[in-house]
C-alpha cells in the first residue's frame, strides 16, 4: 500500500495512493494518520470499501511531504561501504548518527535554495518511518515497528560542515532535505533483499546504490537508536547515502543555480527538485 499526504481544493489530507487517484484517510497528513493505535486496520479498511465516488482524482491533487510533523528525525551517516570508501574512512563499528528537525524536510517538489552557502551537495537516501513506537527494541522488535519507507535527499552545505567536527549545522538548513513522494507500507519494500538508491542532476545519473549494502540496516539503527532515545509513531530515520555525492568527486563538484535534482527509489517514487541560489545574500556577495 502506498500512503500519501495530499493537498486537495487547498486543503491537507492523508489518503492512499491508488491506480485510480486518492482515498481520503481520516488525518490531515500521515504524521496525524500514523500516530493512530489502529492506523494499519483504518486504512485497510478505507482502501477495501473505497468507491470510485470517494477518489480525489490524481489531476486534483498535489503531493506534499507525506511526514511534516516528526518528532524527531536521526540521520545516519556513512552506511554505505562504497561511500566509506569514497571518504577515506573505515566501515564503522557503531553508526555515525545526527539529527535534523521537521523544518528541513521538504516537499516532493519543493524549490531547494541556499543564501549562505556554495558548497551544495546532494545525498540520496532510504527513509524508514516509524509506525509504533521503539524504546530498547530488539532487531525482531525493530523490524516490527516500521511502518515503511520514503525517498529522501539529505542536501548539505559541505561548507558549514566543514567549520566543526559536529555535521550539524550543514544538515540542518530549513527546506532542504526533500521527502517522498509517498510511503511504501513495510510489505512493499525489503531493502535488506535490496533497493536501488538513484539520483541524477540535470538528467546525469551520480548515484546508483542499492540497500542490500547497508552496514548497518534499518531494523539495526532502531534498535541502536532506541537504546537511548524513544522512537514514536511518525518519526523517521535516514539510512545514509551511496557513493557518488558532489564532494567526493575530482574535482569536487557542487549544485549550480538551476541544477534539478531528481532522487528515486523504484517502488517508491521520485522527488525532482530545482535548485536555487538566492543573490540577495551577504555571505555570497563577498
Amino acid at each position: 500500500m502506498k500512503l500519501a499526504t495530499i493537498n486537495a481544493g487547498g486543503k491537507s489530507l492523508a489518503a492512499i495512493q491508488t491506480d485510480q487517484g486518492y482515498l481520503p484517510l481520516p488525518a490531515g497528513d500521515l504524521s496525524e494518520f500514523i500516530k493512530r493505535q489502529d492506523w494499519k486496520a483504518t486504512a485497510a479498511e478505507t482502501l477495501a470499501s473505497g468507491t470510485a465516488d470517494d477518489l480525489i482524482p490524481a489531476g486534483q491533487a498535489r503531493l506534499l511531504n507525506p511526514l511534516p510533523a516528526p518528532a524527531k528525525v536521526v540521520c545516519c551517516g556513512l552506511n554505505y561501504s562504497e561511500h566509506i570508501i569514497e571518504m577515506g574512512r573505515e566501515l564503522p563499528d557503531y553508526p555515525t548518527l545526527f539529527a535534523k528537525f521537521a523544518d528541513t524536510l521538504a516537499d516532493p517538489d519543493a524549490e531547494i535554495s541556499s543564501a549562505s552557502s556554495t558548497n551544495v551537495d546532494w545525498e540520496a537516501e532510504l527513509a524508514v518511518v516509524l509506525g509504533s513506537d521503539a524504546s530498547s527494541a530488539s532487531l525482531e522488535e525493530a523490524q516490527a515497528a516500521i511502518a515503511g519507507y520514503t525517498v529522501a535527499n539529505d542536501i548539505s552545505m559541505r561548507d558549514w560542515q566543514r567549520r566543526t567536527l559536529q555535521w550539524f549545522q550543514g544538515k540542518a538548513f530549513d527546506g532542504t532535505t526533500p521527502l517522498g513522494p509517498v510511503l511504501a507500507t513495510a510489505d512493499e519494500i525489503d531493502p535488506v533483499a535490496g533497493a536501488e538508491v538513484i539520483c541524477r542532476i540535470n538528467g546525469e545519473e551520480v548515484q546508483r546504490g542499492n540497500t542490500s549494502t547497508l552496514v548497518f540496516s534499518a531494523a539495526r539503527l532502531i534498535s541502536y537508536i532506541s537504546e537511548f532515545t524513544t522512537l514514536r509513531a511518525g518519526d523517521i530515520v535516514l539510512t545514509g547515502t551511496p557513493g557518488g555525492v558532489g564532494m567526493g568527486m575530482e574535482p569536487p563538484r557542487f549544485l549550480a543555480d538551476g541544477d534539478r535534482i531528481e532522487t528515486e527509489i523504484p517502488g517508491i517514487g521520485i522527488l525532482s527538485n530545482k535548485f536555487r541560489i538566492r543573490v540577495n545574500s551577504p555571505a555570497l556577495s563577498q
